[in-house]
């Protein structure tokens, strides 16, 4: 500590890697279990609500897969990247030649791929302008054309010796087929690779994003059922929720202590949460550094700590649901939102509901109850507004962690600005 300042160890934000990665064994033994196949039988969705940690698990997978001799690519993708076949495609080939572009090719196989370059030429790297070349002279749909790519970039790496390429895209619910348009790159990606992986080309695709990523890809090719494998990716459990807290300021040497009841406060007001503990253990030791000269010293606490004793968690929450909440609850509609007051007071609001459910605890509730299909229509424009997903059970469910907590919390004053 200098100057009663110290680096505040815990970092929130938008897939920050956290200064301790608590409890994710089980998810990245899957991970490993995969990098071991031979032929690619299975590839990988990710998936999970925001704040669950995705974006920092899928950063620290490529080093192992790095270490398992296996190269990888990758990067968000926008939904620009798939609006059509071909810009995804461009995208694919994008990343694939960041890797690609230093292996050297020969004249000789340049003619067998149909070039006749005017001036003979010793060499030539496989990048970004080689492939898209390709791309364009070779025949058929958008699919042979990147079929065609991906499978003379493989035989080009193999005097590379790697076990397989992995292809990790975040933000995979962005994919989208476009039936009106006639353009189908989200089918196309899952044709291609399932294509290249029968002929034993380990070109293997790991795939991030929220819960509508896995039905997407089945409702696009039935076969997505058999070729993924997916881990949902929930909230910490109680031990890995306290560790997340705790072990930051061991490892960073804070000259601070925590007492049980504030790490207790933090595991409770999170919810398990890795954002939310992120968010949450930052503002504790801001309030922490603003007044730790008045802060009373324990007997207890090693030379030059401080215990941090009570903290009001009013203030914090209060903050939380202005940076991740507010933005969220502005896009539904007053009549959308007593629908969300109503699911928020479900016994179980932050696993599943049904229609039917929700139907009868705003007949309970008492105040302009809604019909069955009433409620089914206004929780399929709050799924547009990315506030409520259904699941596969043909349930729905939160979009955002904790959002029937932030709900509660809003009512009364809701209900006041409206009077």
């Amino acid at each position: 500590m200098t100057g009663g300042r110290f680096a505040n160890p815990f970092r929130p934000g938008a897939g920050h890697m956290p200064p301790y990665l608590a409890g994710r064994q089980n998810e990245t033994d899957q991970f490993l279990r995969l990098l071991g196949q031979e032929v690619i039988l299975e590839n990988m969705v990710l998936t999970g609500l925001r704040g669950v940690g995705k974006t920092v698990l899928l950063d620290t997978w490529k080093p192992l897969a790095i270490e398992n001799n296996w190269a990888w690519v990758g990067t968000d993708l926008s939904e620009s990247s798939s609006i059509t076949e071909e810009r995804l495609a461009v995208r694919l080939i994008t990343d694939l030649a960041v890797i690609t572009e230093p292996i050297v090719i020969q004249s000789e196989e340049l003619s067998g791929m149909g070039f006749r370059p005017e001036t003979p030429r010793l060499e030539q790297r496989l990048d970004f302008e080689m492939m898209i070349g390709l791309y364009q002279r070779t025949p058929g749909l958008a699919s042979d054309k990147l079929k065609a790519v991906l499978e003379f970039a493989w035989q080009c790496m193999q005097p590379q010796q790697k076990r397989g390429l992995i292809f990790a895209y975040d933000e995979a619910q962005n994919l989208a087929d476009h039936a009106a348009k006639d353009e189908y790159p989200l089918s196309l990606m899952l044709d291609v690779f399932q294509s290249i992986q029968k002929k034993g080309i380990p070109f293997m695709l790991v795939l991030a994003g929220l819960p509508t990523l896995f039905p997407k890809l089945v409702e696009a090719r039935t076969f997505a059922e058999r070729m993924f494998r997916v881990v949902f990716l929930d909230r910490l459990d109680e031990k890995d929720t306290r560790d997340a807290i705790l072990m930051p300021i061991k490892t960073a040497d804070c000259p601070v202590s925590l007492l049980g009841n504030v790490s207790s406060m933090i595991i409770r007001e999170s919810g398990g949460y890795p954002y939310f503990i992120q968010f949450i253990c930052r503002e504790v030791f801001d309030v922490l550094a603003q007044s730790l000269r008045d802060l009373p010293r324990s007997e207890a606490a090693p030379p030059g700590h401080v215990v941090l004793g009570e903290i009001s968690p009013a203030g914090i929450l209060r903050k939380l649901d202005d940076d991740f909440f507010a933005g969220r609850w502005a896009r539904a509609t007053d009549r959308q939102r007593d629908l969300l007051v109503v699911v928020a007071h479900l016994e179980d609001c932050d696993s599943e509901f049904s229609v039917q459910e929700v139907a009868e605890k705003s007949k309970e509730l008492g105040e302009k109850p809604f019909s069955a299909s009433h409620v089914s229509q206004t929780l399929t424009r709050l799924a547009e507004r990315g506030l409520i997903y259904r699941n596969r059970h043909g349930k729905y469910s939160f979009a955002v962690p904790l959002l029937g907590r932030f709900i509660l919390r809003q009512q009364q004053q809701w209900k006041g600005d409206r009077e």
